[in-house]
């Protein structure tokens, strides 16, 4: 075998001292980068544009730019109370999903991994069944059974759930409509963690159930609780169909109702929504960024 047969057969082996050639760029690769950013800067424009409008619908007045409508947000009638009331609802069925779903998860990891194709069906139901019906559902249910429990304890406490002030019906419909994102959120983060091993070194070092719910399992999945809370959260201060039907005022409701006669000011409080989900958004993922720089590799 001659030199150069020689030196051409061994010029793209890498060993000790030797180095690997680099991988030539492919034109192929470089179209297919172009038409990535091509298609990110369409979904870009479908989602500013709107928002462009809707911002400048808000500040656009005769005399010029005015951030009145902005301004006017905090002193609007029924602005506070039905935030506050969305705000509350959100609280309530971000802790009742989590209360749900954390040990139901964390039970199905460690000791019942069998039933996880059943638990993953059963929290993708409510995105089976249209929310229209599921509403439709619980007002019909609403309507017969204080008349059919009249004079029981059941009754009045179907009445308690329709207090307007503050609708617990609301609540527990959120609950099964957040189901599914607040259990994907939750089950990504324990597949992601060594839970059975950090359990069960918390249990031999003489933990309880509770402690190591508290202390374990909680920050290991901190990211993925906040994830499914700000999920909730969003759909219930977004949610209109369920508290329309039902007929309670929440704050989307509020949204529409004074579109007819102050169009500028309810724009505006869905601007500033859109934005501070964006911004809790943000939030979260720096937070888990931080996480991740954090944990050794």
């Amino acid at each position: 075998m001659s030199a150069t047969t020689a030196g051409v057969s061994t010029a793209g082996v890498t060993g000790a001292g030797g180095v690997e050639p680099e991988t030539p760029v492919r034109p192929a690769r470089r179209g297919r980068g172009r038409w990535r950013w091509a298609v990110f800067a369409v979904l870009g424009l479908y989602f500013l544009v709107p928002l462009g409008a809707s911002l400048w619908f808000t500040v656009r007045g005769r005399d010029g730019v005015t951030a009145d409508a902005y301004t006017s947000i905090p002193g609007a009638e029924g602005f506070a109370e039905n935030f506050g009331r969305s705000l509350l609802l959100g609280v309530l069925t971000v802790g009742i999903a989590l209360l749900l779903v954390v040990p139901t998860v964390v039970l199905v990891e460690l000791r019942l991994p069998r039933l996880r194709p059943l638990v993953e069906f059963l929290t993708l139901v409510p995105l089976l069944l249209p929310p229209i019906a599921l509403v439709v559902g619980v007002r019909s249910v609403l309507a017969w059974a204080p008349d059919y429990f009249y004079g029981t304890p059941l009754a009045e406490a179907f009445f308690a759930l329709q207090e307007p002030a503050l609708p617990w019906i609301l609540v527990l419909v959120y609950v099964v409509l957040a189901l599914p994102f607040v259990y994907r959120a939750l089950d990504a983060g324990v597949r992601g963690a060594q839970l059975r091993t950090l359990t069960e070194a918390a249990r031999v070092l003489g933990a309880s159930w509770p402690r190591v719910m508290a202390s374990v399992v909680l920050p290991v999945l901190r990211t993925s609780v906040l994830n499914a809370a700000f999920l909730t959260l969003a759909l219930v201060l977004g949610e209109f169909t369920v508290a329309n039907i039902l007929g309670f005022e929440t704050f989307p409701t509020w949204i529409v109702r004074i579109s007819g006669s102050q169009p500028r000011l309810s724009v505006a409080v869905s601007v500033l929504s859109l934005l501070l989900t964006w911004v809790l958004l943000l939030l979260i993922s720096a937070l888990d960024r931080r996480r991740r720089e954090e944990d050794p590799a």
